[in-house]
């Protein structure tokens, strides 16, 4: 809700300066003389200030096209130049400007800071209003037909390859059986399709809708989630592939044996707002099964797995000389990570070098 509410504050809101007022003493602000004296105040300069006026960064808003002037996110001395507030900045784990603050200022500063900023998108959603709606996903009669024909083409394209594999004809990928081949073949076929016809629902949707505006801020969802519901759930995976177990020689008693096209080995061609047939609800559920599984099973095994790493590396350390030395003084590695890059100080494994220089000017 915070991610989305800045999102949309800092994107192309303009509001009353009473209003702007209200705002930031609903957030805690006591001092508003950072803010214009103007009539009218844009939703950057209400998030300016939530942050201190030495504050500097540079970074970018992954919701934005590269074109677009606001795809820089750019703050000089604590006033928000250009850019949104997204996923990217203010996102968990992957949020570089809390992370820069937090960087520079310290933990209280920061919790803080945080604090205030999300108060902020919150009330923002509070007081104008924030609803999704089954009409959001509504499709064009011309952008249904492009979908229907995609799918009709996949279909008629994985029967050509399936009477390949049957006449011994399919063109063999290096290292791998005909049979391992065609499922290969088949799989990105219809992944295509499912792609393509989520790329018809991107550019035929409404792009000011507040779902559109949940999956650009990266607040919840993405394109591919709005294509599931608006056109085609697509191809159900399990271990890595098409579905494959089930009743003797077919998925489902309702299908032929030996049965390869796409629906009876788990394609499902329609959408969650068109509803599913009773076969695509059945492969919907296996697909949810083994994931309930694999996540039941996978918490002991990497939490034992993470005790024996610990347990074999509890002795390493960084000496004065940069080297990684075990208890025993023997050399591990020349230089931490082979680059004595601290990974919790980097970007990506890279120094920010720009941001360095702009921080001190």
């Amino acid at each position: 809700d915070a991610i989305c509410g800045n999102y949309l504050l800092t994107k192309d809101m303009t509001v009353p300066r009473e209003e702007a007022i209200d705002l930031m003493a609903s957030v805690g602000i006591e001092e508003f003389s950072s803010l214009p004296n103007k009539a009218q105040v844009t939703g950057k300069e209400i998030f300016s200030a939530m942050l201190p006026d030495d504050y500097n960064f540079d970074g970018n808003s992954k919701s934005m096209p590269p074109d677009h002037p606001d795809h820089i996110v750019k703050i000089r001395k604590g006033k928000l130049l250009s850019g949104v507030m997204d996923k990217s900045t203010l996102g968990e784990g992957s949020g570089l400007l809390l992370r820069n603050i937090h960087k520079r200022y310290g933990r209280d500063e920061m919790v803080e800071i945080l604090g205030r900023i999300y108060r902020l998108g919150n009330e923002v959603l509070l007081r104008y209003g924030f609803t999704t709606r089954l009409s959001d996903a509504d499709l064009s009669s011309d952008a249904t037909i492009q979908i229907d024909a995609i799918i009709d083409d996949s279909y008629v394209h994985v029967q050509k390859l399936i009477e390949q594999f049957k006449n011994g004809t399919l063109e063999l990928l290096p290292g791998r059986l005909i049979s391992e081949t065609l499922e290969l073949r088949i799989l990105e076929r219809l992944n295509k399709a499912r792609n393509d016809t989520g790329q018809i629902v991107a550019d035929t949707s409404d792009q000011t809708s507040n779902t559109m505006a949940m999956v650009k801020s990266g607040a919840r969802g993405n394109l591919i989630n709005l294509a599931q519901i608006a056109a085609c759930v697509g191809q159900q995976a399990l271990r890595g592939g098409r579905i494959g177990k089930g009743y003797n020689g077919r998925t489902l008693s309702c299908f032929r044996k030996n049965d390869l096209g796409p629906e009876a080995r788990g394609f499902i061609k329609n959408g969650f707002k068109k509803g599913l047939r009773p076969h695509e609800m059945f492969f919907m559920a296996m697909t949810g099964r083994d994931s309930l599984m694999d996540t039941a099973l996978r918490t002991p095994k990497s939490g034992y797995l993470y005790r024996r790493l610990a347990n074999a590396l509890q002795d390493f350390k960084v000496e004065y000389d940069f080297t990684v030395r075990d208890a025993s003084g023997k050399i591990v590695q020349f230089a931490y990570g082979e680059d004595g890059i601290d990974v919790s100080k980097s970007e990506g494994g890279k120094i920010n070098v720009k941001q360095i220089i702009n921080s001190i000017e």
